[in-house]
């Protein structure tokens, strides 16, 4: 277990992702899931408004619904941390005062809480000013619905002007960023966000940790495969990418343990990493993420010089 740096929130080293909860697993698959991540003491969920909204027939909201009755089911709110996001439901869309406020109050009634734990700006609203969106977060933190805020998909830039003004006007801080962070996508993140991680003390919780899948060691050179993601990964199915797939082989067999946990154990070797994300759409996936390894140092340096 870690504690989230600028919180009183210890967690589990995997933050289990739920966007595929009531899109590629249905309510049943997806309690199933949480069970097991559980069972390995696993207490973070991170989910959002918008889950799964893209999917035929959903609205939005069927994540944050189904991971609200398997927590009422087992009476096990107070040893969980939940994180929800705000901003990109197609019906409660940016980051205004208002929609703030509501947004919130909807995901409290579908996650059957009183409290979200992390609270995120999904993304960057630059047609709201940042301190009036900051002021309904304070306001939500004031009423005791929201503990902490975060920041998804900001520039290093907006991230650091977002924590300028909250130190001069007073007003509540992100205590971490959450953008897309892994072996095969290493920038913007290591160039332009994690120095000002760095220099504020707060730290990232990435998601895409395995690349839509390309790093969980499933997809492999000439192989079809059948999935709702397979499309997603084709950006990575590279001569590099298959490079990286290779080295992981080794090391994985050299450590006993998944290629995905390969992969999240490289990430956790960041100092300026918290927990990555990473979901599961069925309990056999879930017992490949959840697997927690440390690399040696030469694992970890050849891993950084084949994705470089």
């Amino acid at each position: 277990m870690i504690t989230i740096p600028e919180t009183d929130l210890v967690v589990h080293e995997l933050c289990l992702g739920t966007n595929v909860f009531g899109w590629s697993a249905d309510e049943a698959q997806s309690h199933a899931v949480l069970d097991a991540y559980r069972a390995h003491g696993g207490n973070f969920v991170d989910t959002a408004d918008m889950y799964s909204a893209w999917k035929e027939g959903n609205v939005g909201g069927e994540s944050e619904t189904i991971i609200g009755k398997w927590m009422k089911k087992n009476g096990n709110r107070d040893q969980m941390v939940v994180a929800t996001k705000v901003a990109k439901l197609p019906t409660r869309p940016g980051l205004s005062p208002a929609n703030i406020i509501a947004a919130c109050n909807d995901s409290l009634k579908r996650l059957q809480t009183d409290h979200i734990d992390i609270y995120y700006a999904h993304h960057d609203d630059q047609e709201v000013p940042i301190e009036e969106s900051l002021g309904a977060f304070a306001q939500l933190i004031g009423e005791g619905k929201v503990r902490y805020i975060a920041a998804s998909q900001y520039t290093g830039a907006r991230l650091q002007l977002a924590l300028d003004i909250s130190a001069r006007e007073n007003l509540p801080s992100y205590i971490a960023l959450q953008d897309q962070y892994n072996l095969v996508s290493r920038n913007p993140f290591e160039t332009e966000q994690q120095p000002v991680l760095a220099a504020n003390n707060i730290s990232a919780i990435p998601f895409y940790g395995l690349a839509r899948g390309f790093l969980s060691g499933k997809y492999r050179e000439g192989k079809v495969v059948e999935s709702v993601r397979a499309e997603g990964v084709k950006e990575f199915a590279t001569p590099k990418g298959y490079a990286i797939l290779a080295l992981m082989d080794q090391i994985a067999e050299a450590n006993n343990c998944s290629v995905s946990a390969v992969s999240l154990a490289w990430l956790r070797s960041n100092p300026n990493l918290s927990a990555p994300i990473a979901s599961a759409r069925t309990v056999e996936q879930l017992e490949e993420i959840v697997q927690v390894v440390d690399l040696d140092q030469s694992q970890i340096d050849a891993l950084n010089a084949v994705s470089a």
